[in-house]
Formats: structure tokens, sequence, C-alpha cells
């Protein structure tokens, strides 16, 4: 594999786009798959379609773009390899992991499936994915314009179990139509601070509130604790904070926001589908009293915002805040594809995953809605394609994140979603007032560590 950084393969990308054209967990909700089973780790023969014509199973989380995009891709596959047909299975996240994990205790798991960075690890360990390994080096899975690096991001004790989509970064999607009628300009790179005097004034002005990942705030709360000291959210066996103190700040923001009146109310959130682009306070609100000005989500999902937003709604990009942002911000796979031990055909299920990574019959069809595509030779040759707000993407990622980010956390170990369980849950209880900052924080503490503890014995 070409040994390319990350930021080489969107800088190419970002070139050929000016040159052709003149100018995105993980969240939260997730039920661990405990299944324990064996996977096939003898070196694969090649295969043609998938035997005997069986349908294909592929599974993924995401927005209504994604869903059709992707179905769009696999009939193509179908087109071109005829006797193979699939079987698209899609999910918004949080119904995803526990399909997935049903599933999975059932020895049904799909043929192909979208995996996160936060949960490869658990999966592999569980024994409920395929190491690539062999098939990359038959020939079947082609990494020769892959990062390295990224590439590695999918591995797991030497072992290789998911392809990366795309490089991603975490986001901030901002209506700007608002915050330029009251009167504010958002800064990238914004720390905690500034970020809440922002909030306050866009209230004052326009009676607009704020959301911040409520309901899905696991990824937010960890960049939150790397902004403290560099500190990771979820270490081996317990949290990775020194004291209850520093998760505070965190529950602060629901509880000052709460009182002052700029957080959103929580019961809007009773209605609709937490993590869902569509349903997101940003685009979905009726009224300032139901409406967040912004979203924190990831680089790659700018584009279903646009699309699921009003047409006189003009939305950016702006980065996540923090005490430190430099430390906070990260570059990311955007998400893996992966074959399970349950699939029919590994052979015929991991030409699949050759086909999304390197064929630009699907990738013209994908466009890049996954992230900057991890090939940088379907990145060069799409880049002319791109919309003017997937090129935005690429300049964010480019210019915005790369030059003030940090290496990203390894992925999270066992218990982590139980921990985010109890986030959510604590972040409800501060916002309906049944808790304060100080008392959520040394319950995620507490808990907290009892829970990583516990996975870690086991």
């Amino acid at each position: 594999m070409k040994k390319k950084a990350a930021l080489m393969m969107a800088a190419m990308m970002a070139a050929a786009s000016l040159a052709g054209c003149g100018g995105g967990s993980a969240e939260t909700n997730q039920t661990e798959a405990k299944t324990e089973a064996k996977a096939d780790e003898s070196a694969p023969a090649k295969a043609d379609a998938a035997a005997g014509g069986d349908t294909m199973t592929v599974a993924w989380w995401g927005n209504q773009i994604r869903n059709e995009r992707t179905q769009a891709a696999l009939d193509k596959y179908s087109e071109l390899n005829p006797g193979v047909t699939f079987d698209g299975q899609f999910s918004e996240w949080n119904d995803y992991w526990n399909k997935l994990a049903t599933a999975a205790a059932g020895h049904s798991l799909p043929d192909v499936i979208q995996m996160d960075y936060s949960y490869i690890d658990q999966y592999a360990k569980n024994n409920l994915l395929v190491d690539l390994t062999p098939y990359v080096e038959d020939g079947t899975l082609n990494l020769d314009n892959c990062s390295e690096e990224i590439i590695k991001s999918g591995m797991v004790d030497g072992k290789l179990y998911g392809i990366p989509s795309g490089v991603n970064a975490p986001a901030m999607v901002y209506n700007k139509t608002i915050t330029d009628q009251a009167g504010v300009e958002i800064k990238d790179n914004m720390t905690l601070d500034e970020f809440r005097e922002v909030c306050k004034t866009i209230y004052e002005k326009t009676g607009c509130k704020t959301n911040v990942a409520y309901g899905v705030s696991q990824e937010i709360f960890s960049a939150f604790v790397r902004g403290v000291d560099s500190h990771i959210l979820f270490d081996d066996g317990k949290l990775g904070v020194e004291n209850a103190e520093e998760l505070i700040p965190y529950f602060a923001l629901y509880e000052d926001g709460v009182k002052e009146g700029w957080y959103i109310d929580p019961g809007v959130f009773a209605e609709i589908t937490s993590g869902s682009v569509e349903q997101d306070p940003l685009v979905y609100g009726s009224s300032p009293e139901t409406m967040s000005w912004c979203a924190f989500c990831w680089s790659n999902q700018y584009a279903a915002f646009t699309s699921a937003a009003p047409e006189t709604m003009d939305l950016e990009l702006s980065t996540w805040p923090s005490f430190d942002p430099k430390k906070s911000n990260f570059l990311k796979p955007a998400q893996f594809y992966s074959v399970t031990v349950d699939a029919k055909d590994p052979a015929a299920a991991v030409k699949v995953l050759d086909y999304l990574t390197n064929s630009m019959d699907a990738n013209n069809i994908l466009l890049g809605e996954r992230g900057v595509p991890v090939s940088s030779k379907v990145a060069e040759e799409l880049a002319p394609q791109l919309s003017e707000n997937e090129q935005k993407i690429i300049t964010f990622i480019n210019e915005v994140i790369t030059p003030n980010s940090s290496t990203i956390n390894p992925p999270y170990p066992n218990g982590t979603s139980e921990v985010a369980d109890l986030i959510n849950q604590l972040e409800e209880k501060v916002c309906y007032g049944e808790m304060t900052a100080a008392e959520a924080a040394q319950e995620l503490y507490t808990k907290g560590n009892e829970f990583m503890a516990a996975k870690k014995a086991n």
C-alpha cells in the first residue's frame, strides 16, 4: 500500500476539484454484541459472484441520501455481475446497532456491514468479523492506492477487519441565516466560553435555541474530555479522567442552558429520532422554541443536512467547541466496510468491498457521501463531479481540521455502550432539573468506572 497520509488524499481531491470545476459513534445507545463466533481465518480462494446465486445482505446506518446512493451502487454491481443480488438493509443509528446485536446472537449477521471506529475492536474481539488480510494478499481486495495509516485504523491485533470508506472529521453544522440575523459570526475552533456566549446572543436576538447532541452525546463528550489535558474518556478498564470535576463542564452546558433559556426543551426529542439528520432540530424545528441553530455531527453529514434543510436556510460548517480545540479536533476513518463471520460466501462479499473501494462505477454514484474516498485514485477522479457543498467538506478537512488537530483516540474498549447510555440518562436528568451538573458528573465517574472495570474483568 502506498504510504500517503489522509491529508494528501484530501489535498489531491481538492486540487483536482479546483482544476475540474474552476474553483463526515460512536454517538450512543449501542448494544454490544456478546456472541462468540469463531471466524474462519484460513487463506480464501478467489470466488466469483455469490455462490449459487444467493442474495447477499448488506446493512448500513445513515440518512436518506446515503440510503439511495448505496442501494443504487449495489444495483449497479448486480448489473455488472449478473446473478448477484442484494438485500439492502438500512436503519437509523440506534436501531442499526440493536439489530446487529440481535443478529449476532442468532448467528444471522448480514454478509457485509457498515462498521464504526468506536466498535470495531469489540466486534473483532468477539469473533464476529472476518480477517480481510488473506484477501488483500491474494489480490481479491486491492488497497494499492490507499493510505497505509488509514488502513491501519481498521486493524485489531494485527489483523484487518474493516476497510475505511473515507476520511471524516467532527463538524458543527450551523444555520447561517439565523447567525446573520443575530449579528453573530461563527469562527472556527471556538472555545467553550465563546460558544456559550454565542448561544446566549442568538437566543436573545432571535429566540432560536441550541442543541448540544442531546441523546447522542458520546462522541462530543469524548472530544470535550480530549480538550482537558489531552485525556481520553474511555481507558483500559476505567474512565480516562482523573476525577469527577473534569466531567462537570459538559453537564453544566445543559444545566446552564436550560436555566438561562437558550438550551432547547428536552421534550422536543420525545417526538423525534435522536441522531436522524432529517429530524434534527436544526432542520426539523417549526418554531424558534423547537429549533436549534446548530447540529453536532460529522463532516460527511453536511450534504445530508443541506439536502434536508428548507431552501431558505443557509448552512455552513465549523468545529466543535472545546477548552482546547486543537486537542479535541481529529481526523478519523468515516466508517468501515466489514464482512461478517455469517457471510454465506466471504470471498464474494470481499469483492463487494473491493468494488465500493476502487470502482468508479460505485463511486460515481456514492459521490463521497461517507467521507473523502480512501483510494487516492478514486478521490482524484471523482473530484470534478462534486457539488459545491461537497467541495466545502474537502476544504473544511484540509484547511480547518488538519492544521488544528491531534491524533485520534484508540478504538473504544468494552463497556463503552453502557457508559454511553448512562451519559444520555444523566443528561436527561440534568435537563429536567432532577440532578445538578456536579451530581451527574460524580455519578458518571463512579458508575462509569464500575462499568468499565466489570467489562475488563469479564
